[in-house]
């Protein structure tokens, strides 16, 4: 299978971009000790490709996506911080 991704430039001083497919769904939990992510193909492209923007060289140490179920996670998810070294 080939995906073809475009990623966006990053600009931290405008904002990391949160670039999401049409249809994603994204759900996080956390239990018996262990962090799960659950989420269909639009979801697990949406996070590929911010994942992938977040590598950036532009985008320096710290900066982070933030998601909780108020922007961008199911109803009821454990809230999740991606940040870059």
């Amino acid at each position: 299978m080939n995906i073809l991704l475009n990623i966006s430039d990053q600009v931290v001083e405008n904002g990391l971009k949160n670039d999401w497919e049409n249809g994603f769904i994204i759900k996080t939990k956390y239990e018996n000790d262990q962090f799960n992510v659950i989420a269909n193909k639009e979801g697990l492209i949406s996070l590929a490709k911010q994942l992938l923007a977040l590598a950036q060289d532009t985008v320096p140490s710290g900066q982070h996506f933030h998601y909780d179920d108020y922007n961008s996670l199911e109803d009821g998810s454990t809230e999740l911080i991606i940040q870059k070294m």
